[in-house]
C-alpha cells in the first residue's frame, strides 16, 4: 500500500465527481496535482495542493475550489477531517481506523513492501566507479562506488530496468604509463636494481606482482625488445591484473557491476571514427577554431583548424575537441562513441556517477547524449560525489605505504567492515563533502547511525525469537500509544520515501529514514522497560503481544528492505 498514491486516486475520484456534477470544468490538466505528508504533522496526514494547481485553468478562486474539493473528501470513508488552509491546500486527517490496514498491507507484502512502478520499465544505464586501471581503488572512488550501487539498487526497487556499468579507460596516455611502471617491475622482478621509481611512473607496490607475472610468462625475452614491442605485453598484462584487483576491491564492499565495457574496444571496432563520421554529416562535428584559453595561456596551446563537436548547441561553453594534433582521438571523442553505445543497446535514460572533479564533464556529456539520441527521448543524469576525508580520533589520517600516495578503498573495508563504510558513505548527500572518523563510525552508541540501524534490527529479530508462536490474526487496533501510531505512520511513508528519492537520484535519502524509523523504535523499546504494559511482550495479554510482535515483524520489514537498498546487511544479532 501506498498512503499517498492511495489519496492521490481519491483526489481524483472527487474531482471527477465534482467535474459530472458541474460544479468542475471537463478536461482539466490534473499532471502537477500532488498528494503529500503536510511540513507540520500537527496540520494532518496528507496534504494536495489540486485547488492550487488546477483555480486557473478553471476559472474559480483557489480557495472556493478547495472548500468544495474538502467537503467531498470529507465524506471519503478514510477522512475524519479535511480543512482548507492557506490559499487553498486542502491537508486531511485520517480515522485511527485506517492505520491497522498500512500493518497489514505490509504483513501481506513483506519483502515487496515500497515496490514501485514509477519507473515504467524504463532502461536505466548506471555507470559507477569507472577508475583508470592503473592501481588499487582508493578511498575517493569508494564514495562514487557505494552511491552508484545503492542508487541502482533503489531504481530497481521503484521500477526500473537497471544495468550496473563500468567503464574501462584503457585507451588512454596513462595506461601507457602503468605499461612502462609494470616494465619496470618486470626488471626489478628479473633481478635489477631499479632506484628509486622516476617521476612520471607509478610508485605503488601493487604493481610488483604484474612485474613478477611478466618474468613468469616471459622470462628474460622482453629485455631485447624495443618499447613498441614490450609495451603492448606490458599494458596488457598489467591492465588485466589492475582489472581484477578493482573487481576484488569492489566485491569487498558488495559490488558486482554486470558489464565492463572497454574503452579500447571502441577504437578497435572503429565506433569512434564510425560516430565521428555519422555526426559529422549530421551537423554536430565540423572543422573550425577555438578562442584561446581564458586568462594564462598554456605553453602547448596552439592556433588551428580542427575537428570539433558543437556542444555549444547543447548548452557547453566551447566547442570540443576530436582529433589531436597527431591525428589520434582524444578523450572525448570516445566518450561520444560510448554514448552511442550505450543509445544503440537501447537505455533509455544514462546516469553517470563522477566525482565533483569532473564537474566540467557534465554538459558536454549531455551534449552527446542528446546529439546521440537524434528523435528518441533519452535522459542524460550527471551526479557527482564529492570528496571523502578521512580521520581517526579527529586527526587525519596518513596515506597508504602499499598504494603511495593515497588510502585504498580495501584497507578502509578491512579495517570498519563494508557495512559501515556502506551506511556512512551514504549517510550525507553526494554533493557535500563527507569526514570519516575511523573511530567515529565503530561506536556502539545512539550517535553512530549504522550501528543504531543495525541494532534496532538485531533487537526485534531477538524479541520475535522469544515471543511464542501463535496463529491468531492480530488486532492492531489494539496500538493505542501515541508513539506506536507515529510508527505507523512513518512506515506508511517508505513508499513514497523510495520514490522520491528514486526520482532526485538521492539514495541518502534512505539512510536518513532509516536513521528516524530506528529512533523511533528505540524509544518504543525504553517506554517499555519503563511502563511494563507498552512491553513489546506482556506475559498477561496475549493478544495485546500477537498484535505487537506482527508490529514488530513489519518494522522488521522495512528496516531490512531499507538496508538492502543500501547494501547494508540486515543483521540478527550484535
Amino acid at each position: 500500500m501506498n498512503l499517498f498514491a492511495y489519496f492521490h486516486d481519491a483526489v481524483l475520484r472527487a474531482l471527477g465527481q465534482m467535474s459530472e456534477a458541474g460544479e468542475l470544468a471537463a478536461g482539466l490538466d490534473y499532471s502537477r496535482i500532488a498528494t503529500e505528508a503536510p511540513r507540520d504533522s500537527s496540520h494532518g496526514d496528507v496534504s494536495t495542493n489540486a485547488a492550487m494547481v488546477l483555480a486557473k485553468t478553471a476559472g474559480q478562486q483557489p480557495r472556493k475550489l478547495a472548500e468544495a474539493l474538502a467537503a467531498r473528501l470529507g465524506q471519503h470513508t478514510d477522512v475524519d477531517k479535511a480543512d482548507v488552509a492557506g490559499p487553498g491546500f486542502i491537508n486531511l486527517v485520517l480515522k485511527k481506523g485506517f492505520w491497522p490496514r498500512v500493518l497489514e498491507a505490509i504483513i501481506s507484502e513483506a519483502d515487496s513492501y515500497g515496490d514501485s512502478k514509477i519507473g515504467a520499465g524504463i532502461k536505466s544505464n548506471v555507470e559507477y566507479v569507472s577508475a583508470n586501471p592503473t592501481g588499487p581503488l582508493h578511498v575517493g572512488h569508494c564514495r562514487g562506488a557505494v552511491f552508484g550501487d545503492a542508487l541502482a539498487s533503489l531504481l530497481t526497487k521503484t521500477g526500473y530496468d537497471v544495468t550496473r556499468e563500468y567503464y574501462i579507460n584503457d585507451a588512454g596516455a596513462q595506461v601507457d604509463v602503468v605499461g612502462r611502471s609494470a616494465y619496470l617491475r618486470y626488471r626489478e622482478a628479473l633481478g635489477e636494481n631499479i632506484g628509486e621509481i622516476p617521476a612520471g611512473l607509478y610508485p605503488g607496490d601493487y604493481l610488483k606482482p604484474v612485474g613478477e607475472a611478466l618474468a613468469r610468462d616471459h622470462g628474460a625475452a622482453l629485455l631485447s625488445k624495443s618499447e613498441n614491442e614490450w609495451l603492448p605485453i606490458a599494458k596488457a598484462k598489467a591492465v588485466a591484473m589492475m582489472l581484477d584487483m578493482i573487481r576484488e576491491d569492489l566485491a569487498s564492499l558488495n559490488i558486482r557491476q554486470e558489464i565492463f565495457f572497454s574503452e579500447k574496444s571502441l577504437h578497435d571496432s572503429g565506433a569512434v571514427a564510425e560516430t565521428v563520421e555519422r555526426l559529422r554529416g549530421q551537423g554536430h562535428v565540423y572543422q573550425g577554431r577555438l578562442p584561446p584559453p581564458k586568462g594564462e595561456i598554456p605553453e602547448d596551446w596552439e592556433d588551428r583548424e580542427q575537428t570539433l563537436f558543437r556542444t555549444t548547441a547543447f548548452g557547453d561553453d566551447v566547442d570540443r575537441p576530436l582529433i589531436k594534433s597527431d591525428g589520434s582521438y582524444t578523450y572525448f571523442a570516445s566518450d561520444v562513441a560510448y554514448s552511442a553505445s550505450k543509445i544503440d543497446r537501447g537505455f533509455n535514460e544514462l546516469v553517470y556517477v563522477l566525482g565533483a572533479d569532473h564537474a566540467g564533464y557534465v554538459k558536454r556529456l549531455q551534449a552527446v547524449g542528446a546529439a546521440n539520441a537524434g528523435n528518441r527521448k533519452v535522459e542524460v543524469i550527471a551526479r557527482l560525489c564529492q570528496l571523502v576525508r578521512l580521520f581517526r580520533n579527529g586527526e587525519p589520517v596518513k596515506m597508504s605505504k602499499r598504494a603511495g600516495d593515497f588510502v585504498t578503498l580495501r584497507e578502509v573495508v578491512d579495517e570498519v567492515g563494508p557495512d559501515v563504510v556502506r551506511f556512512m558513505m551514504l549517510y550525507r548527500k553526494n554533493e557535500a563533502p563527507l569526514d570519516f572518523d575511523f573511530a567515529k563510525v565503530t561506536e556502539q552508541s545512539k550517535d553512530n547511525p549504522v550501528f543504531y540501524v543495525q541494532y534496532a534490527h538485531a533487537r526485534i529479530c531477538s524479541v520475535l525469537r522469544k515471543g511464542a508462536a501463535d496463529d491468531r490474526k492480530p488486532d492492531f487496533s489494539l496500538l493505542t500509544d501515541e508513539g506506536e501510531l507515529a510508527v505507523v505512520k512513518r512506515l506508511a511513508a517508505y513508499p513514497r520515501l523510495l520514490e522520491s528519492a528514486a526520482l532526485a537520484h538521492e539514495p541518502h535519502r534512505v539512510s536518513f529514514y532509516l536513521a528516524d524509523l530506528a529512533g523511533d523504535f528505540h524509544a518504543l523499546w525504553n517506554k517499555g522497560k519503563e511502563s511494563p504494559h507498552l512491553r513489546f511482550i506482556v506475559e498477561s495479554d496475549s493478544e495485546t503481544t500477537i498484535s505487537r510482535l506482527a508490529f514488530l515483524r513489519a518494522i522488521r520489514y522495512v528496516l531490512a528492505s531499507g538496508l538492502r537498498i543500501l547494501g547494508v546487511t540486515p543483521v540478527e544479532e550484535m
